[in-house]
């Protein structure tokens, strides 16, 4: 199985992530954010990703320490999964309804970290959770796993669906793009010979 055990403890946060990318979507996630528990939980079902994460932050202040530092170590954690990417799909994309919501995300296993991210969000907060620390998240997430990940609202009023809409989405793009291809089992999926 491709999978990878990291953690990163700084003055702010405290996270450990577990990640086997050939799982079948089973998670435990205690971040001490329940809006994000519930984003991984799902990020991981529709990936069929099986994913452990801990956290502990300075959530007295707000979320945002929290939230990016579990992007970074789930980024690294999947960017060393992966180990050579030979043989993966390398491209992957999904268009996801959450009722009213309709979510686009597009995933390039690249070696070139870019986030390009579109949403209208129409609420501060869900919960109390800040709702543009979806984006922090996945700028996060990015910047470590070194992938170009594009996401596209085209269509939605409820920021829960919205949101809940992203994660669903991008984790059946990663999902897509991470499988691995049989007949190509010995090649890098880039005319270079390398993906970076």
């Amino acid at each position: 199985m491709r999978k990878a055990e990291l953690s990163r403890r700084t003055t702010e946060t405290d996270v450990s992530v577990k990640l086997a990318l050939d799982g079948a979507g089973a998670s435990r996630v205690n971040t001490g954010c329940a809006f994000l528990d519930h984003m991984l939980t799902l990020w991981a079902r529709h990936g069929r990703f099986d994913l452990t994460v801990t956290a502990k932050g300075d959530t007295e202040v707000d979320y945002h320490h929290t939230v990016e530092d579990v992007g970074l170590v789930l980024g690294e954690a999947f960017a060393s999964a992966l180990g050579d990417k030979k043989g993966i799909a390398r491209y992957g994309d999904a268009v996801l309804p959450m009722d009213e919501a309709l979510i686009l995300s597009a995933v390039d296993i690249s070696g070139r970290p870019y986030l390009g991210c579109e949403l209208a969000i129409p609420t501060q907060k869900v919960g109390d959770f800040d709702t543009e620390l979806c984006e922090e998240f996945w700028q996060a997430f990015v910047r470590r796993a070194q992938i170009t990940l594009h996401i596209r609202q085209l269509a939605g009023r409820n920021s829960h669906h919205i949101l809940e809409g992203v994660f669903k989405s991008a984790a059946r793009s990663l999902r897509q793009a991470v499988a691995l291809e049989e007949r190509f089992a010995d090649e890098v999926p880039s005319t270079k010979g390398v993906i970076g």
